[in-house]
Order: C-alpha cells, then sequence, then structure tokens
C-alpha cells in the first residue's frame, strides 16, 4: 500500500477505496500531484474511523448527505469506490471531475490539470481522458481476469485492505471477490471463445462465456496491443503525454495500467511490449513527476496520432453505438439500464469494433460522456477543431453533431 506518509493531525484528505480500482489509483496520483497529504481508508484507519466513513459514503449515495461535485442528474451512478472526503469536509466521487474540482478550487496552483482556453489541448486532454476511463477499464479488467487469470492475488490484497473495517469477515469478502469479478466480465465487455483453455482453474475463476454473446477475448486482446504501441513512443521520448507537464489524461493513463502492476502475466506484458511506457508507470507510483515543468509546454503533433487513431478506432464508435442504444431502448419505455439491466438481460444492444462483433448493454454514464464531449467540441472553434482533425484517421468525422466515427 503506497500513501504519503503523514502524522495523522496532518492528514487531512481521505481516499475512501482501494488500490484494486484503477479509478481509486488515479485520484491517488491526482492527490499527490497537488501535494495534499491524504490516507487511504478503510486499509489505513482504524475500525471506528472505517466505519465513520463507510456511513459517510452510504449516506451520499442515499441523498441524505449533500454532494459537493460534482452536480448529478438522471444519467449518473455512483461507483462503489472511489469517494474523496476533504479537509473542509467536502464530498467527492468521479475521478475526472475531482481533476477538474482540484483545478477549481487552486490546489493544483499552476499549470493546471486541464488546460485553459478553447484550444485543441483542452478537448484532447479531456478525450484521452475520457477514453481511457471507458474502454481502458475494459482492457484492464480483461488484464487480470483472464491474462493474469492463473496469478493474480487480487482477492488477498482487497481481503488486507477490508480488514480494519471488516475483521475477521474480511477473509470471507477477499475469497468472495475473485469470483464476483469473474461473473462481471461480460459486463465489463470480455467473454470467452467456446471451449477456453482455462480447465485448469476451478470453475468459479474460469472467464466466461456467454450464450448468445460474441467472443471478445481477441479483440480486447488487439485493442489493448494497439494502445501500447500508440503511448510508447509517446512516453519515450517526452515526459507525458503531451508533453512537459502532468495533465488529467496523464492520470488516467496512470489509474488503468497501475491497476495491473500487481497482477503478474499482465504487468509482464506490459513491460515486454512497452518497456518505456512500464518505466512511466513505475515512476509514477513512486509519486516522482520527473520532468513536469511548471511552465512547460504542451504540444499535440504528429505522435499523438496513434493514439488519436486508437480512440477512433475503439472510443468513438463505442461511445456512438451506446448513445444510439440508449435512445433506442428510452423511446420504447425501458427504464431500466447499466448493470441492473445486463443482469436481467434488458437494454442490450448488439455492436462492433475494430470490425469484431459484441454485445452490450446501454450505460447511461457513457451517454453522459458522450454528450458532454459532443458539447465541447460544438465549442470549439473551427481552427481548433482543423487541428485535431488533421491528426486523425482518413473518415474519422468530427463535425457539429460531435465527434464520430
Amino acid at each position: 500500500m503506497s500513501s504519503q506518509q503523514t502524522s495523522s493531525n496532518q492528514t487531512n484528505w481521505t481516499l475512501w477505496g482501494s488500490t484494486l480500482s484503477p479509478f481509486a489509483l488515479k485520484v491517488e496520483v491526482l492527490l499527490r500531484f497537488a501535494r495534499l497529504p491524504y490516507r487511504w481508508l478503510p486499509a489505513q484507519g482504524g475500525f471506528s474511523e472505517a466505519l465513520r466513513f463507510s456511513r459517510r459514503r452510504a449516506q451520499l449515495v442515499r441523498g441524505r448527505l449533500p454532494l459537493s461535485w460534482p452536480p448529478l442528474d438522471e444519467l449518473d451512478e455512483f461507483p462503489l469506490v472511489p469517494f474523496l472526503f476533504g479537509a473542509r469536509g467536502e464530498n467527492l466521487y468521479d475521478s475526472s471531475a475531482i481533476g477538474f474540482w482540484l483545478d477549481a478550487q487552486g490546489h493544483t496552483q499552476e499549470p493546471l490539470l486541464i488546460p485553459a482556453g478553447d484550444g485543441p489541448l483542452r478537448f484532447a486532454v479531456r478525450l484521452v481522458d475520457e477514453a481511457l476511463d471507458e474502454v481502458g477499464l475494459y482492457l484492464v479488467h480483461h488484464n487480470r481476469w483472464v491474462v493474469s487469470a492463473r496469478d493474480n492475488d487480487a482477492g488477498l490484497r482487497l481481503e488486507s485492505e477490508m480488514r480494519p473495517l471488516l475483521g475477521p469477515l474480511a477473509r470471507v469478502v477477499g475469497r468472495a471477490f475473485p469470483a464476483r469479478q469473474v461473473r462481471r466480465l461480460p459486463y465489463l465487455f470480455s467473454v470467452a471463445p467456446p471451449g477456453a483453455s482455462f480447465g485448469d482453474l476451478p470453475a468459479r475463476l474460469r472467464p466466461p462465456e456467454r450464450l448468445g454473446f460474441p467472443e471478445t477475448h481477441a479483440l480486447l486482446d488487439a485493442a489493448f496491443s494497439q494502445l501500447l504501441a500508440a503511448l510508447e513512443p509517446i512516453v519515450a521520448t517526452q515526459a507525458f503525454l503531451f508533453g512537459e507537464r502532468f495533465t488529467l489524461a496523464d492520470a488516467s493513463l496512470y489509474g488503468q495500467l497501475a491497476m495491473n502492476r500487481l497482477d503478474p502475466s499482465a504487468d509482464s506484458r506490459i513491460r515486454s511490449c512497452a518497456p518505456a511506457l512500464h518505466a512511466w508507470v513505475e515512476r509514477l507510483s513512486r509519486g516522482e513527476f520527473r520532468g513536469h515543468a511548471a511552465a512547460g509546454e504542451l504540444t499535440l503533433t504528429g505522435v499523438h496520432a496513434p493514439l488519436l487513431a486508437w480512440i477512433a478506432g475503439t472510443f468513438v464508435p463505442l461511445m456512438q453505438q451506446n448513445h444510439d442504444a440508449w435512445e433506442r431502448h428510452a423511446a420504447r419505455g425501458e427504464t431500466r439500464f447499466n448493470e441492473a439491466a445486463f443482469d436481467a438481460g434488458r437494454s442490450l444492444y448488439d455492436g462492433e469494433l475494430m470490425g469484431r462483433p459484441f454485445r452490450s448493454v446501454a450505460k447511461t454514464f457513457q451517454v453522459r460522456v458522450w454528450r458532454d464531449l459532443r458539447r465541447d467540441w460544438a465549442a470549439l472553434p473551427v481552427a481548433s477543431q482543423a487541428q485535431l482533425v488533421n491528426l486523425l484517421p482518413a473518415g474519422t468525422r468530427l463535425d457539429r453533431s460531435g465527434v464520430e466515427a
């Protein structure tokens, strides 16, 4: 467990979450960048403190405590983790929104995590951040529970983190967690092919097929390989994704890839395919922002074209297909979406990514992401739009309705 080391009375920020979550790791690196003292709970607290914050989170979710940020609408969905509880009683959730809030409150000073103004860099940082949060999440969960199916110890790590709150019951949670996550794989886009070779694993840990669903293991493996290939030349030649300054996009990339640091087979794959990227993640895991310059330049050049091409081939069509599916189901009177709908076989849709079929469920939080990006794209000056379009693959359209494949 890594954290800023401060005495109890100096630790003003509480990160409620687990190092097993890419979004909690993303918030951690944001806090480190902002030099805000924090502790992880429940892992680094005693029972009474952990219980108090657990109840505080529950009251937020139930609407009995005010949420400081972000504002909610009907498309949003509270996660299990992370939540950030501030030094002055702030109640925050959503890793990207926390980055915006830290900027707005002056915690990051200058430079900002999200570039100011209406130039192409601000949109590019937001686009990369959201793409890694949405598609990257599928990839790193697939890495843990499929690629590292035989050698990850996620259950034991969760047991250790939950022990201050749950005591002896933490062992039960730690044992149940891997089976739960494996069952959830189809919801997280990972569907095993018929006859997949996982017979040596206990039945509860075998990556599942799902009747009527196309297999997606090959799709996810190809998407991850392409992402590593796109990122490696960027971090091999500059300190951060967009040059000499750490941004929200870097925090998102770190959060996703750092999730697999302790999943041996997945980590080995990253180290082998993208050694510079692996070293970059390790450096940030130690809280080292070497190369960051407050007055450093941010750039958007040809080195970013492969990353933008990856986004255009994965995130863009996925968000558009999800949005269209949500509209179709909502028009028919459907009110159930996200994981509950998936488990009930409702609000499903068939789509295609990278020339391969998939089946998923309409997710309202992805609709929210897509609408926000469309709005931001429409607000960009024509010259800024043109700079981005010139780096995208031929055939990708970014028009008045938003980013479209």
